[in-house]
């Protein structure tokens, strides 16, 4: 068992040295991983690309056979995406830390739905000087407590069957202004003997609950909060990618849908909402957050999306509408009440409604508590009705 430490040993070998020898220091083994970009033909992109990719590879291949403790890399931005390449590779639970010069700024690109600790390098990676000593250090040190004090510290994989373990769980999506559903919800399914994991719908958050749907975590989807879907067609910062809304029904999982803050697009500061949607309705938020309501168009098109990934369900799928409001924000004397943009999805959703797919009117808000007990109530049901029979 060691931890893998994964550099560009041609222009980071003084520092990875100096790092492996920490780590040495500490009692852990380590196996370097070389991954200079320099000797490979073609661009420096491609020669980062075909890095990551071998980087990931060994890494992986060595989780495979049970040899990975925990991966540690450093770098620049070609170091920082071939290191946290390797990383995403492995599964939630292996200790993953990233010493890189762009831990400062915005690392979902790097981080992904994975557990990657980011650590701001602070001064270039370039020479072990008094700065550089004291990060490298904290690195090793970091890295240590992660492989040492785990719930089993001879077998990494245990982490990872131990969250397959216990009760069976349930994935649900939740926004700000979704909470009182999903949390009125949650009662009800684990009063039924569930565990409810929630996944914040900020991009982020959906991407990690579809990657573990993937890996067969769980036994149902309570997918209350579909805002990501919004983000992805109108240019929001919230966007979860082409792929939100694919894995559970991939899966064969049970799954309830809804519509949950599809009112909106996700921004930042509103100084930062780009000039082609003056004129548009929009709620600060906050002053980091800005919120701008979709139009009837765009809702037509959510639904025509939502109906069209749900076609390809291999289990029991049920959509459920709220009539009267799909976020906090979204209802009689709210900001972003429109009934006209409401009815646009609600119609579309149901002249478009696969033939697999059950399709549910409820006559409250969304955050209405009769809302989320039927949403959890019909949750149990395609469960226990998708159970094999004994």
């Amino acid at each position: 068992m060691a931890v893998y430490l994964i550099a560009t040993l041609d222009t980071k070998g003084t520092e990875a040295e100096f790092l492996r020898k920490r780590l040495a220091e500490l009692g852990l083994t380590v196996e370097t991983v070389d991954a200079s970009c320099s000797a490979r033909s073609g661009d420096r992109g491609e020669a980062v690309t075909a890095a990551a990719a071998e980087a990931a590879r060994r890494v992986k291949e060595a989780f495979d056979d049970g040899n990975v403790d925990g991966v540690i890399a450093i770098g620049g931005s070609a170091g920082t995406t071939i290191g946290t390449a390797a990383m995403r590779a492995l599964p939630i639970g292996v200790p993953k830390l990233m010493v890189s010069t762009l831990a400062s700024g915005q690392v979902r690109p790097w981080v992904g739905d994975k557990d990657i600790l980011m650590l701001n390098s602070v001064v270039d990676i370039a020479g072990v000087n008094r700065i550089s000593r004291i990060v490298l250090s904290e690195a090793a040190a970091a890295m240590m407590g992660l492989v040492r004090f785990r719930s089993d510290e001879s077998n990494p994989k245990s982490k990872i069957q131990s969250l397959k373990s216990g009760r069976p769980l349930i994935a649900a999506t939740m926004f700000g202004v979704t909470t009182p559903c999903v949390q009125q919800a949650r009662k009800v399914l684990e009063a039924a003997g569930y565990e409810v994991i929630v996944f914040h719908a900020t991009g982020n958050g959906g991407q990690a609950m579809e990657s573990l749907i993937r890996e067969g975590m769980f036994a149902g989807v309570l997918d209350i909060t579909t805002t990501e879907l919004a983000d992805g067609l109108v240019g929001g910062i919230l966007s979860a990618g082409p792929t939100r809304l694919t894995a559970a029904a991939e899966m064969g999982i049970p799954q309830v849908v809804s519509v949950g803050a599809l009112d909106m697009v996700n921004f930042g500061p509103r100084e930062t909402v780009p000039g082609k949607f003056a004129g548009r309705k929009f709620h600060v938020h906050n002053a980091s957050v800005t919120l701008m309501r979709t139009t009837a168009a765009e809702n037509e098109k959510l639904g025509q999306e939502i109906c069209h990934k749900l076609a390809a369900a291999a289990g029991p799928v049920t959509i459920l509408l709220p009539l009267h409001g799909v976020s906090a924000i979204d209802g009689e004397g709210q900001p972003f009440d429109d009934a006209k943009a409401r009815e646009a999805l609600y119609n579309v959703i149901r002249a478009n409604k696969p033939a697999n797919v059950e399709l549910m009117k409820i006559d409250s808000h969304i955050n209405d508590e009769a809302f989320a007990t039927a949403a959890a109530s019909k949750l149990l049901e395609l469960i226990a009705k998708s159970a094999p029979a004994m």
